[in-house]
């Protein structure tokens, strides 16, 4: 009868990575950069140890066991991140692109009808600003992507319906396989020429993942339930219920309701704005502010849990809004675990399976092969 919480913080990260220098992300630091250039203060998340995952000690004990992960698999996406998670290590990363290969470009044109205008790195609000507008005048559907395996479609929602665009999706999603892309997202926007605006029906379509932890559990007849863009990430598998969310604010009213209806199982959610309107976006003051609802929200969720509840706090990666670029940032994650009023270091973990490998040992499942439980 285990109830287990699992919360991604979308980009939180703690600090450069050893191996950051390879990604050119050097002295990145997520939360200690927010932090210092902000005052902010998280008064939930310290009491459970944070300021000891950053390097204060502190004057009172923590309430939870607090450590950091390092990730194993290449690359610093959220499809690496949570696919490691739930314990898949990488040995090849996902491919990254400048431009989109032409059988790849040609196989989707075909299939489609369409043709795209792009084909390059940028970031998504600059590319629709600048080729919005012949987007709506010629219908043809905005194309690029970005430091990560990502192939990003974009068009606006009185141009191409949003079924539509999720079709077109799932069709580049089918050839992208065979380059080894790790999403196809779709991105649609609304709005005039100069004030377009990126709506909540954003939807991912990731690769299809080798069996996880999440089937483990759910072949074992327990639920897992999966908020925000995590069923995405896993491209269904291993999911029993899935909740699309469009903010952090519906995701913690929807993480929320599923706890306290729930008298087993894993809740497994991604808060992704973090990352996708405060850390690409380089808006530090933005970022915070989401962090302090967070923490607050945080404050009345805890005390709802039981003693033998199992909560599990975490990132995905690193989203540095201080940092060059609008990219992702190679770094540790924080590592905060509440389960049976214990309180202890967890060291630097060697590895995201740890989380698998201890979902294993709460949900009374076989051992998961990779990684080592902190249960």
């Amino acid at each position: 009868m285990t109830r287990c919480l699992l919360l991604v913080l979308d980009s939180v990260g703690v600090g450069a990575a050893p191996d950051a220098a390879d990604y050119g992300d050097e002295g990145a630091d997520t939360l200690g950069h927010i932090i210092a250039r902000t005052g902010l203060r998280l008064p939930t998340l310290w009491s459970l140890g944070l300021g000891r995952i950053l390097g204060e000690d502190g004057k009172d004990a923590p309430r939870a066991s607090y450590g950091r992960m390092r990730e194993r698999s290449t690359g610093k996406d959220s499809t690496t991140g949570h696919w490691e998670i739930a314990g898949i290590v990488l040995e090849q990363p996902f491919a990254v692109f400048e431009r989109f290969p032409d059988p790849l470009m040609q196989a989707i044109e075909d299939e489609t009808g369409l043709r795209f205008l792009g084909n390059r790195p940028a970031s998504g609000t600059r590319i629709i600003d600048e080729l919005g507008e012949q987007h709506m005048r010629t219908g043809e559907p905005i194309l690029y992507t970005s430091a990560d395996s990502v192939l990003q479609i974009a068009a606006h929602e009185a141009v191409i319906p949003i079924e539509r665009l999720y079709a077109v999706c799932e069709a580049a999603r089918r050839h992208a396989d065979a380059w080894r892309i790790g999403r196809v997202i779709a991105r649609p926007f609304i709005g005039t020429p100069g004030a377009f605006t990126r709506t909540e029906r954003r939807h991912d379509f990731s690769m299809r993942p080798p069996p996880t932890v999440l089937d483990a559990i759910s072949e074992a007849g327990i639920a897992v339930q999966a908020v925000g863009k995590v069923a995405d990430l896993f491209a269904g598998q291993g999911i029993t219920d899935a909740h699309p969310t469009g903010s952090n604010a519906e995701g913690m009213r929807v993480t929320e309701a599923l706890w306290r209806q729930a008298e087993a199982g894993l809740v497994f959610t991604n808060l992704v704005d973090f990352d996708t309107l405060y850390g690409h976006r380089r808006d530090v003051a933005g970022y915070a502010a989401a962090l302090a609802e967070l923490d607050a929200w945080l404050g009345t969720l805890l005390p709802q849990c039981r003693a033998d509840d199992v909560v599990i706090i975490t990132a995905d990666h690193g989203n540095d809004p201080t940092h060059h670029g609008t990219d992702h940032t190679r770094e540790e994650v924080p590592l905060l675990v509440l389960h049976g009023g214990r309180a202890a270091p967890l060291g630097t973990r060697d590895g995201f399976a740890d989380v698998a490998a201890s979902l294993a040992v709460a949900f009374g499942i076989a051992p998961w092969r990779r990684g080592h439980p902190f249960l």
